[in-house]
């Protein structure tokens, strides 16, 4: 499991390109037959992959990197597939996930494993937090998800809001995920852009062709810095920092929180006039 620390806002501004790469992508997810962890410092999130397909990959990490007898006995845990059919068991119960598919796993599930389908394989993406309080495995599809159609053709920001983990959706402790799919000819996410002080953020970006690329705006809004991201690329956005992006095509992208809230709408706008 590697290890990202938190950092002040006034030391990244000395960051070049490699050490806001190092400190803030996670551009080794996706591994075939193997568990990829990534703790970051920031709200304690893991971030991680798991792509069974030749065999199961069992959700276990060293004890010693999170203090407790098994991973989720002091976490929870979302998982998003973003490949082929696949299927995840948690303690001997089987849940079918398919492609933009959402588990839920809560508070005191001992085991969990990651099973691959028929055809192709499945990229299983997750995001687990610390919780204090067990809720139960959940199922969504992107069908029962709650939708958000935000933005037009015009701004270049078309796109849907997929809410799975949230407050009138998926119950949990802190997690909040979903994702975000943009139109055909649309571009830009969050723009006008925020930060959320109560809470940080992951963004997974997929649905990328191969040459393509999002340009993932991070930083201070009067002191903004960019990652040049790629398929099945993550950053780590903390409660500081904007998190807006645009590419070369369209995308989807998945978004995590965590923090002292589930309000999806708790956000401190930046007016454009105000972005450097």
């Amino acid at each position: 499991m590697q290890n990202r620390y938190a950092a002040h806002p006034n030391e990244v501004k000395n960051y070049d390109t490699s050490r806001l790469r190092e400190e803030f992508l996670i551009d080794h997810l996706f591994a075939k037959d193997e568990l990829v962890t990534v703790y970051s410092h920031v709200d304690r999130y893991i971030v991680g992959s798991a792509v069974p397909e030749s065999q199961d990959i069992k959700l276990e990490v060293n004890l010693k990197d999170i203090g407790t007898d098994f991973f989720l006995a002091r976490r929870e845990i979302g998982i998003i597939n973003i490949g082929g059919h696949g299927t995840v068991s948690a303690d001997g119960v089987r849940y079918e996930i398919g492609s933009k598919e959402c588990l839920y796993i809560g508070l005191g599930v001992k085991e969990v494993i990651f099973h691959s389908g028929s055809g192709e394989a499945p990229q299983f993406y997750f995001v687990s937090t610390p919780a204090h309080h067990a809720y139960p495995t959940t199922k969504a599809t992107q069908q029962e998800a709650t939708p958000a159609h935000l933005g037009s053709i015009q701004t270049s920001n078309e796109r849907t809001i997929y809410k799975y983990i949230h407050e009138g959706g998926i119950k949990s402790c802190q997690l909040v995920m979903g994702i975000t799919e943009l139109d055909p000819g649309n571009m830009w996410n969050t723009m006008p852009a925020h930060t959320h002080n109560r809470r940080s953020e992951v963004y997974l970006y997929f649905n990328l062709p191969e040459d393509g690329v999002v340009f993932h705006m991070m930083g201070e809004p009067e002191e903004t810095r960019h990652l040049v991201v790629r398929q099945g690329q993550a950053v780590i956005s903390p409660s500081w920092s904007i998190h807006s992006g645009v590419g070369t095509s369209n995308y989807t992208f998945c978004w995590a929180m965590a923090g002292e809230n589930q309000t999806f709408d708790d956000m401190d706008g930046v007016k454009m006039t105000e972005l450097k």
